[in-house]
């Protein structure tokens, strides 16, 4: 006999296996519609990143950046277009020193020779981005898929959203939890730093111009990694070439040097140093010092699975674009 609470209970299970096949991720979505997706993503990855080491860190941040605007849609691929005069994510001043778009344009097109049409762009930046890192040596961690692209990318809401190097504790503390995400989240994706390089423009006020004045420096940088900095890298404010190091000598390995350097007040961007300001931040960098690399690494993929959802289109939302670049 089917009671009131038990027809209840029904009701509720088939509306979960209505939502979890409609708008949730999972592992191996594509395991059906192309099951050789994931094995072809990680093979080109394994062929080409050995030979651009740096671009893993600069696949990992477009993927980043991309999460933190309208969420891990790939609305950080689309260009501008000419006939509506939109500017997209892609030419927003956080976004022009992103790189590696042609390498999404080698995946996305192996892919689709294989499935057209099946694979979102959104789900080949979040699976590149895991892939890259662990290559170099780096963590793994899991990517559900099923993600969908989206059709709408502005210049200005990436300038809005996505947290600034010069960013203070207060600023990126909102800017996270816009997103979901905790300060513990914040701590950890910040551990990124430990690979790759930034340039000049993204640092240089704390070296010459800290309070407006010409000469004044930030008094939270150590002294003589900023004399080196000057002597040896960004030698005026206006160099807006030179590379440099994010976590100096160790900046192609994954490991824990970003943050025994910050305890050094060796950060280099303020929103590095912006960590040390918050008791419960710096408690938590804390502990991941004292902690065992592979305690860094199981907390790392937590915070990147976490982030990897940020408001994602599942279902018929969105679109599969047939290029990343261009809506269909």
């Amino acid at each position: 006999m089917v009671t009131l609470s038990n027809l209840s209970f029904l009701v509720l299970i088939f509306l979960g296996i209505l939502s979890s096949s409609h708008g949730q991720l999972q592992l191996n979505f594509y395991s059906k519609s192309c099951p050789k997706a994931e094995k072809l993503i990680q093979d080109y990855v394994q062929k080409h990143i050995p030979n651009a080491p740096s671009l893993a860190a600069a696949l990992l941040r477009m993927h980043f950046h991309d999460c933190f605007v309208r969420g891990c849609d790939a609305s950080v691929l689309l260009n501008s277009t000419s006939s509506t005069g939109n500017q997209t994510e892609k030419v927003a001043i956080p976004n022009q020193t992103l790189r590696g778009f042609s390498f999404i344009d080698g995946v996305k097109k192996i892919v689709e020779a294989e499935c057209p049409g099946v694979v979102s762009c959104a789900d080949i930046v979040a699976l590149v981005a895991r892939d890259s890192v662990v290559v170099t040596g780096g963590p793994f961690w899991n990517v559900p898929t099923g993600r969908r692209d989206g059709r709408i990318s502005n210049a200005s809401e990436a300038l809005a959203d996505i947290p600034a190097p010069t960013s203070n504790f207060t600023r990126l503390q909102s800017s996270f939890a816009k997103k979901g995400l905790d300060l513990k989240d914040l701590v950890l994706l910040s551990g990124a730093h430990t690979i790759g390089i930034s340039h000049c423009p993204s640092f240089s006020t704390r070296l010459y111009n800290f309070t407006g004045t010409f000469g004044t420096q930030d008094p939270s940088l150590d002294s003589e990694y900023a004399a080196n900095l000057k002597a040896r890298k960004c030698k005026s404010l206006n160099d807006n070439t030179t590379i440099v190091e994010m976590d100096p000598g160790s900046f192609r390995t994954f490991d824990l040097s970003y943050f025994k350097l910050l305890l050094k007040r060796r950060g280099l961007f303020q929103s590095d140093a912006a960590l040390l300001t918050s008791s419960t931040t710096k408690s938590f960098i804390d502990q991941l010092v004292q902690g065992s690399l592979k305690e860094f690494y199981v907390e790392f993929a937590k915070a990147m699975e976490k982030m990897g959802k940020i408001e994602v289109k599942t279902g018929s939302n969105g679109e599969i674009r047939k290029q990343c670049a261009i809506v269909n």
